[in-house]
């Protein structure tokens, strides 16, 4: 199934959520959170008209909002002309069913929303799948209600799930059919996972290190490695102007020879079913030798970005690894901005290149073991050795001679204790 181009929807959007006041300030609907969907709803092609938040403790179970609220929210829509309001948390489906009959509008959430931008990004066929498994995943449970007719939203050039992407030309509403394609794309992935994984170990044993650049979305990420690669990945400034991972190769100022991965960027509430599919691309941050992890330096919440970041690396398990945190566009950054203080930290601007030699050697201080390349000329009464050699190694080249078994190849320090007595 193909996606489709429907970017240009001409949706006028209000906005609206619940502050609940609780402690868990980046996952509670503010007003820094309304902006931050404000720029969602932008960048996946509607015009924000108005947006409105209610006071209450917890949502309303039928209706999410209040009763006289939702009349506020339906009179506001109806004085703005909009056509589509969307929700800062994520709704079910009898809240968008209640919703869409009391406003007369078409009404989405946050996590909908955040899947139609993804789906608009994706264009390798793995970033295809994995848009599309999270988009059935997330309306699976939803096919009652206004989510039962998914083929009335299909194809009608508007923002929200079902309206753009894989299937959305006619979704079709059988349970079975939906839970059919679910297995068959799950099955699909895992074999890319598979293949990715076999990558990985032969990286491993060629000593070849990996970088992964995280970070919260718009900090800069695509910048950087194109300023380090010469990359010319799509750099711009909007939420999730890359999706698709890209990998190259970087070599360090000490001779260490690098991949660097550039991947999707984080936000604050992103979708379980989106963070599930793209598990196999996220966990590229997790088998990384190090990550740096880009932060937007003139942003006015880059200490809460970076917890959300921090946050989905422990999530995916990849907190433990060694990490710079790279505070990118100090160029722009105020006057009083003042970084955390940290040992792995730098100040960078991946724009004009300031920094960048710094954050060079920081990588190099940190990168795990360097693994080497030498010679080995292996008497045939230490056949054995051979066995470990190429268990533990990367085998260049092997040649037979009449003194034993001459080998070319990458190893760690710990081959090197044992094969020392060997090198040529």
């Amino acid at each position: 199934m193909d996606l489709l181009n429907t970017q240009d929807t001409n949706d006028k959007a209000v906005l609206f959520g619940i502050f609940k006041n609780s402690r868990d300030y980046l996952n509670d609907c503010t007003q820094d959170s309304m902006e931050e969907l404000a720029l969602l709803a932008q960048t996946a092609g509607a015009e924000v008209v108005g947006s409105m938040i209610q006071n209450r403790q917890s949502p309303e179970s039928a209706t999410y909002l209040g009763e006289g609220k939702v009349e506020e929210l339906r009179f506001l829509c109806h004085d703005q002309g909009a056509n589509l309001v969307i929700c800062d948390d994520e709704l079910s489906g009898v809240q968008v069913r209640n919703l869409e009959s009391a406003l007369d509008v078409r009404v989405i959430d946050r996590s909908a929303l955040i899947l139609d931008i993804f789906a608009q990004r994706a264009k390798t066929k793995e970033g295809q799948l994995q848009v599309e498994l999270a988009q059935l995943q997330y309306f699976l449970p939803r096919l009652t209600g206004s989510f039962t007719d998914l083929s009335r939203q299909a194809g009608g050039g508007g923002i929200g799930g079902a309206r753009r992407g894989p299937g959305e030309t006619k979704l079709e509403t059988d349970r079975r059919h939906i839970r059919n394609r679910i297995q068959f794309i799950t099955k699909q992935l895992a074999e890319v996972e598979k293949h990715r994984n076999v990558q990985r170990k032969s990286r491993i044993k060629k000593g070849i290190q990996q970088i992964a650049i995280v970070g919260y979305t718009n900090a800069g990420k695509s910048t950087l490695l194109n300023y380090l690669t010469n990359a010319g990945v799509l750099a711009q400034d909007k939420l999730f102007a890359t999706l698709d991972p890209t990998a190259k190769k970087l070599t360090l100022p000490d001779g260490t020879n690098t991949i660097i991965i550039d991947t999707v960027g984080f936000i604050r509430k992103l979708p379980h079913h989106l963070i599930k599919a793209f598990k196999s691309t996220l966990e590229e941050s997790t088998n990384a030798d190090v990550i740096l992890h880009v932060a937007d330096a003139s942003s006015p919440h880059v200490s809460d970005n970076i917890k959300v970041a921090e946050g989905l690396l422990f999530e995916l398990g990849a907190s433990d690894k060694p990490r710079i945190t790279v505070y990118n566009k100090i160029d722009l950054a105020d006057e009083s901005f003042i970084p955390q203080a940290s040992e792995n930290s730098v100040e960078i601007s991946a724009k004009t290149g300031y920094g960048i030699d710094n954050l060079l050697q920081k990588i190099c201080s940190i990168m795990p073991e360097k693994r080497y390349n030498i010679k080995v000329l292996i008497p045939y009464l230490q056949g054995s050795l051979v066995s470990i050699i190429h268990k533990e190694a990367f085998v260049k080249t092997e040649e037979h001679t009449d003194k034993g078994t001459l080998m070319e190849i990458v190893a760690d320090s710990k081959l090197m204790a044992i094969v020392s007595d060997y090198i040529v």
